[in-house]
């Protein structure tokens, strides 16, 4: 399966650093009442504890993450025209939405691609890939910038962030309750927890955040109609419409790693219930059925 974010790759590895040293110093005690009973008020208090801390750590990483991951080149001192149009470029449209400047980056990658990511509106990086300026006009180029300010105006990686919590949360208390009730009624565990507690739980984790993450892409896929159509209005609409049907004659083309697909523009082919971001003829199709000022 293509492109599993980069937060959500990050978010699951921040959970489990969690889940482990939560385990070993012994607060996991907190789950059971008298050694036989589950205290749920305990459970998610634990549960919301870790779920949003992986959350918003995740969420604070995201900006170095994705440089590390991607290898991108932060544009400080533009060192050609191109280079200075983008800076320039993503600078207009940042003024246009009402946020602060952010970093501009390249990375280096065939397919035409690009990503905004980064903690709130006024410290975020916006960066294209190289195929995306070969093989894009520039009116099309500053659609997509103007796509990527879009989700960074919206402020969509941290209500991500925050879905993300709640979400984390909730797999991590089922998860325990499940394997609570299996240590009790099918290995008759009387006082304490036994070994079937923590393997049943950690593959209910696995299953629940497999479902939960549908919920997370129907909320991914939402937010791309909502930057196109910020795109549109920042870079005209003609011109988001061509970036998008451009995109859409290179679907054949490597797409992106697969912890970078949320935060993309081209989603490349998933099973929809998992895929971050909504067909681009769908997307298409949403553009040229609104009108835009």
């Amino acid at each position: 399966m293509l492109r599993i974010l980069l937060f959500l790759g990050t978010n699951i590895a921040i959970i489990a650093l969690l889940s482990i040293t939560f385990s070993l110093l012994g607060i996991g005690g907190l789950l059971a009442e008298n050694g036989v009973d589950l205290d749920l008020q305990a459970l998610l208090v634990y549960s919301l504890v870790i779920g949003f801390s992986g959350a918003f750590i995740s969420l604070f990483l995201s900006k170095f993450m994705a440089k590390r991951s991607m290898k991108v080149h932060v544009i400080k001192q533009p060192t050609d025209a191109t280079q200075q149009w983008l800076v320039d470029t993503v600078k207009r449209q940042a003024e246009m939405a009402g946020i602060g400047m952010p970093e501009v980056g390249l990375f280096n990658s065939p397919s035409p691609n690009a990503f905004a990511t980064g903690w709130n509106r006024n410290n975020a990086l916006v960066a294209v890939s190289t195929g995306l300026l070969h093989n894009m006009r520039k009116n099309e180029v500053e659609a997509v910038l103007a796509h990527e300010v879009s989700h960074v105006a919206n402020g969509d990686m941290v209500t991500m962030t925050l879905i993300q919590g709640v979400v984390n949360t909730f797999v991590i208390f089922l998860s325990r309750v499940i394997g609570h009730v299996v240590d009790r009624v099918v290995f008759k565990v009387e006082r304490g927890h036994g070994p079937a507690f923590w393997i049943v739980s950690i593959i209910a984790e696995i299953i629940l955040g497999f479902l939960a993450m549908m919920l997370v892409m129907w909320f991914s896929r939402y937010r791309e109609f909502r930057a196109d159509e910020g795109g549109a209005r920042l870079a005209g609409s003609a011109n988001m419409i061509s970036a998008l049907a451009k995109l859409k004659s290179f679907q054949g083309t490597p797409d992106m790693p697969d912890e970078m697909a949320a935060f993309a523009i081209n989603a490349g082919k998933i099973q929809k219930l998992f895929s971050s971001h909504p067909p681009l003829e769908k997307r298409i199709e949403n553009l040229q059925n609104r009108a835009f000022d």
